[in-house]
C-alpha cells in the first residue's frame, strides 16, 4: 500500500481588519488647522478647524469655529462658537454649547445645555436634560426632561419622560408635546410687548398640533388638541379642542375652533 503523505499545514489569515490603538495623548490645535481625523484623550481647538474624517475624544473643547465631515464620538464636549457636523455626533456625558450647532445627521447626547441657535436634520436624543435658550430646529426632540426659552420649530415630535417647560420668545411651531407634565408659555401680552409687536412686525406665533400629559398649563399659545386629566389654561391661551378637564381657565382663554381673516390692507392687528 502506497504511504499517504501528509499535506502541511498552512496559516490562515483573517481579513478583519486590526483594531484601532486606545485613544492617548492631548492635541492642541490653534489658528487655522485642517486634520484628515482626530483620535485622542482631549482635543483643544482655538480658532478655525476642519477635519475631513472622523473624531474621537474623551474630552473636547471648541473656542471658534470647528467643521466635521465624518462624525465625532466623544466622553464630553463643550462648544464656545460654532460647531458644524456632517455624521452622527455621539456624547456619551455632557455637551455645552454657547454659538451655533449644526448637525447634518442627529445628535446622541447624556445632556445637553445649548445657548444659542441649535439645528439638526436628524432627530436629538438626550437621555436627561436638554436645555435650550435661544432657537432649536430638529424633525423630532426626545430627553428625560426639556426645558426651552426661545423658539422652536419641531415638525415631529417632542417628548420628555418628566416635563417639557418652555417659556417661547420668538414664533414657534411643534407637533406633538408629549411628558408627564407639559408646561408651554408664549410671550407675555402686557400693553408695551403688544404694541412693539404692532409695530415691528406683529404679534409672535405659537402653534402646537397635539398635546398630551398628565397635567398641562398653557398661556398665549395655540393647540390644536388637548388630551389631560388636569388642563390650566391661562392669558391668552387658545385650544381648538380638550378631551379632560380644564381645572383653571383665564377670561382671556379660549377654547373652541376660531375663523380669522387678515387684516385688512394696511392695518395690523
Amino acid at each position: 500500500m502506497a504511504a499517504v503523505t501528509a499535506m502541511p499545514t498552512v496559516p490562515t489569515t483573517s481579513s478583519a481588519p486590526s483594531p484601532l490603538p486606545p485613544r492617548s495623548g492631548t492635541i492642541r490645535d490653534t489658528g487655522t488647522v485642517r486634520r484628515s481625523e482626530v483620535r485622542a484623550t482631549a482635543w483643544t481647538v482655538t480658532g478655525l478647524a476642519k477635519v475631513q474624517g472622523d473624531v474621537e475624544v474623551e474630552t473636547g473643547t471648541v473656542d471658534g469655529l470647528l467643521s466635521v465631515a465624518g462624525r465625532i464620538s466623544a466622553g464630553s464636549l463643550r462648544v464656545r462658537g460654532t460647531l458644524s457636523v456632517v455624521g452622527v455626533v455621539e456624547v456619551r456625558g455632557d455637551l455645552t454649547a454657547d454659538g451655533t450647532l449644526q448637525f447634518g445627521t442627529g445628535l446622541h447626547a447624556g445632556s445637553l445645555v445649548s445657548k444659542g441657535s441649535l439645528r439638526s436634520g436628524a432627530p436629538l436624543r438626550v437621555d436627561r436634560l436638554a436645555s435650550v435658550t435661544g432657537t432649536v430646529e430638529a424633525p423630532t426632540v426626545s430627553a428625560a426632561l426639556v426645558e426651552l426659552s426661545g423658539s422652536a420649530e419641531v415638525p415631529g415630535e417632542l417628548t420628555a419622560v418628566a416635563a417639557v417647560r418652555a417659556r417661547f420668545r420668538g414664533d414657534s411651531r411643534i407637533g406633538t408635546v408629549r411628558a408627564a407634565r407639559v408646561e408651554l408659555h408664549g410671550p407675555p401680552t402686557s400693553l408695551i410687548p403688544t404694541l412693539w409687536r404692532a409695530v415691528f412686525g406683529g404679534r409672535a406665533t405659537i402653534h402646537v398640533d397635539r398635546v398630551e400629559a398628565d397635567s398641562v398649563e398653557l398661556s398665549a399659545v395655540e393647540v390644536g388638541f388637548v388630551r389631560s386629566p388636569s388642563v390650566v389654561l391661562g392669558p391668552g391661551a387658545h385650544v381648538t379642542a380638550v378631551e379632560g378637564t380644564v381645572v383653571k381657565r383665564h377670561p382671556t382663554s379660549r377654547v373652541g375652533p376660531e375663523s380669522r381673516s387678515p387684516p385688512p390692507y394696511g392695518l395690523s392687528r
